[in-house]
């Protein structure tokens, strides 16, 4: 079975607590800033939440959001914060106590819901304002360019002949990169109970642990790999998509024979609280945004999939998202 707390050696995280820790509280006192001078609405200043540290998915997520908002002149004023930590749920709560704050977008997807399913957070998608799915973009199972796994394949044999001696880097406990990874496990023959799973912060940290060789394989989203990847110093064996992504050119696990997708989506919520007027404007920013010539630019540039969804629609999504991910992690025990 998974577990919440592996062997220290599976989970090298102890050293980087401080500077978590150092980057909530600045990021919180500017969020706090931001906020406080935020009058005249969302159209007038807004803050977007990256419930993680700089260089990752969700961060990603919230500056090309800000750029598309700047440049198509959707609001006037837009800032991105950081408040990394829990696969998201720091953040989460953060939002959670901004009731009633029209001026706040929270960045969350897949894994901020398998981070609140894996640590019991007491604050859920539910007790936010659900704005808007914006796009999905898929894992990507790596090995360094010196490793002897040229074909996924050559990876899973050696991950059926000992499982716990083949470790597995990715990020948060409970997050897309960990459903993964168990997925690929049971489906490929190898013992969930023995995955050894060593989770870190972001994908950098990821991909110093493949250079050093700390582990022998690494899962995340595409984009925190491409540079490797295309540079040659990362071999991409499969990716999480139902079909081949137009510009990547790596095979889906499911060519490879393997019944496994998994989509990581992006999207962002509200805190509670808003009134319908509010909740109104800030699906209109998301929609703008969406449908803006600039992000046709971002779903291209970043390979992401077009998944917008607002309203009741998207509120169903996070519903079947939620039972989805915790069918997962149940069947997989973790």
């Amino acid at each position: 079975m998974f577990t919440k707390h592996p062997h220290p050696r599976r989970r090298p995280l102890a050293a980087g607590v401080y500077g978590v820790v150092v980057t909530v509280l600045v990021s919180l006192a500017v969020l706090d800033a931001g906020l406080g001078e935020s009058g005249g609405g969302a159209r007038n200043s807004l803050t977007l939440m990256a419930p993680a540290a700089p260089g990752g998915g969700w961060d990603l997520a919230a500056r090309e959001s800000q750029q598309t908002m700047r440049s198509a002149g959707i609001v006037n004023s837009v800032q991105v914060v950081n408040v990394p930590g829990a696969a998201g749920t720091i953040g989460l709560s953060q939002t959670v106590d901004r009731a009633g704050d029209a001026s706040l977008l929270l960045i969350t997807g897949t894994v901020m819901v398998g981070g609140i399913e894996v640590s019991g957070s007491e604050d859920t998608l539910r007790d936010v304002t659900p704005i808007a799915r914006l796009a999905d973009d898929y894992g990507v199972v790596v090995v360094p360019a010196d490793s002897p796994y040229r074909t996924l394949d050559d990876l899973l044999a050696d991950w059926r002949r000992d499982p716990e001696g083949t470790a597995i880097g990715g990020g948060s406990l409970g997050g897309t990169d960990h459903l993964l990874a168990g997925l690929l496990a049971r489906e490929a023959g190898v013992d969930p109970d023995l995955l050894n799973y060593i989770a870190y912060p972001g994908g950098g940290e990821v991909t110093t642990s493949l250079l050093s060789h700390t582990v022998a394989a690494g899962v995340s989203g595409y984009n925190e790999f491409s540079d490797q990847i295309e540079s040659g110093r990362f071999r991409a064996l499969g990716l999480s998509a139902d079909e081949r992504i137009e510009g990547i050119d790596v095979p889906t696990l499911a060519e490879q024979g393997l019944d496994v997708a998994l989509p990581n989506w992006r999207g962002v919520v509200a805190p509670p609280g808003l009134t319908a007027e509010e909740r109104a404007e800030l699906e209109d920013i998301a929609t703008e945004l969406a449908r803006s010539p600039e992000w046709a630019e971002v779903l291209e540039r970043n390979r992401w999939a077009d998944t917008f969804m607002t309203g009741e629609t998207f509120e169903a999504f996070l519903d079947e998202e939620t039972a989805r991910v915790h069918q997962v992690i149940e069947e997989l025990g973790l």
